[in-house]
């Protein structure tokens, strides 16, 4: 009788283990455990070739595996000088067969705004995880329906926010949390710079152009990390000094945000003047940031002192993070949820401008 049992339990296993192997296990039971992971850049424009190919020479949790791209003169390219195989060389309309590629376990999206919710389904789809560059997407609905892609796909979503993966970003947004100063009563944070271009999609908002989207979410992220709140209510103006240019987009939007705690925010964006500062004022004393958000280094200074640590280069500490966040299945510095926040507040931000009042936000 326990041998008939045994033959009968060992059957049984076979014969699992057999459909297993005609279906397949899904993808995210298959993943091999990794000491680097495998990324595919998805946009081969500035970002991607001037700032985020050469970090990814520098990572030790990851590295550049794969690309994205419509052109095949780029793709050429970036195969010499990275030696990529072509097996990891896509275009956007074989993208999705990047789910049966080993070698990529990240597909970070480095496109126009109005292309972070479509290639961030197909990639999650696709059973990777996924980096989106900031702002997150064009509206909150579609900043849910990617955090709801991801969760179901089990991969993880995160926010290409560097700063707050930044050592003298992170030690203010300590001083928020423990209080170091006080109860914080005012911010003032500005982010913007003079671009020339005409007829560029940064000049068209359905794409994800303007102020606001490009260079504003730094202001707004920089308020809610500093508070550690959520706003509660914003009035906001847009102007521009090129009306023949900013037909289709704000140039400039300015915004003040209040808190639960009762601090304000008073923020300010452009794409026609270069802005760069976060200052902070607390019942007993200020910090700040000045750049606060700069390729080239971060300083500041507070009651404590200088704030001025370095790292060798923000991109690879951020994909760092992110990668490791991954490989340890732990939490992730700057979730989706951190991207969909902003949006909400982005979204009434152009209400509150568009109809002169301001709004509420639940």
């Amino acid at each position: 009788m326990i041998q008939r049992r045994k033959f009968i339990k060992q059957a049984a296993f076979g014969a699992a283990a057999a459909t297993v192997a005609a279906i397949g296990l899904p993808r995210i039971l298959t993943r091999e455990k990794k000491e680097r992971l495998g990324v595919a850049l998805v946009g081969l424009g500035y970002y991607s070739t001037d700032l985020l190919a050469p970090a990814l020479q520098l990572t030790q949790n990851c590295y550049l595996a794969g690309i994205v791209t419509g052109s095949p003169e780029k793709a050429e390219r970036w195969k010499k000088k990275y030696d990529i195989p072509d097996k990891n060389i896509y275009n956007y309309d074989n993208f999705d067969r990047i789910a049966d590629n080993p070698d990529i376990d990240v597909v970070y999206v480095v496109l126009p705004p109005f292309l972070h919710k479509e290639y961030t389904v197909r990639a999650a789809n696709a059973g990777k995880h996924v980096w989106c560059e900031k702002p997150m997407a064009m509206t909150a609905a579609e900043c849910e329906a990617m955090i709801q892609a991801c969760a179901a796909n089990k991969v993880k979503l995160a926010i290409g926010y560097r700063m707050q993966h930044e050592p003298n970003t992170q030690e203010i947004i300590g001083y928020g949390r423990n209080k170091t100063f006080g109860k914080i009563k005012l911010i003032s944070v500005a982010a913007g710079y003079f671009d020339p271009r005409t007829g560029h999609w940064k000049q068209d908002r359905s794409k994800g152009g303007g102020a606001m989207f490009d260079m504003g979410v730094y202001s707004l992220n920089a308020a809610r990390y500093v508070t550690g709140e959520e706003p509660v209510a914003v009035l906001a103006q847009e102007k521009t000094t090129r009306p023949e240019i900013y037909t289709k987009a704000d140039e400039t939007t300015i915004f003040q945000l209040e808190f639960p705690s009762g601090a304000l925010a008073n923020c300010a964006t452009s794409l026609g003047m270069n802005v760069n500062y976060l200052y902070v004022t607390a019942e007993q004393g200020f910090y700040k940031l000045e750049p606060f958000q700069s390729y080239s280094g971060i300083q500041g200074e507070s009651g404590k002192g200088k704030l001025n640590l370095k790292i060798p280069n923000q991109q690879a500490k951020q994909m760092d993070d992110d990668a490791l966040a991954i490989m340890n299945n732990s939490p992730l510095i700057v979730p989706g949820e951190e991207g969909w926040r902003d949006i909400k507040v982005v979204e009434a931000i152009h209400l509150s401008a568009t109809e002169g009042r301001r709004v509420a936000i639940s």
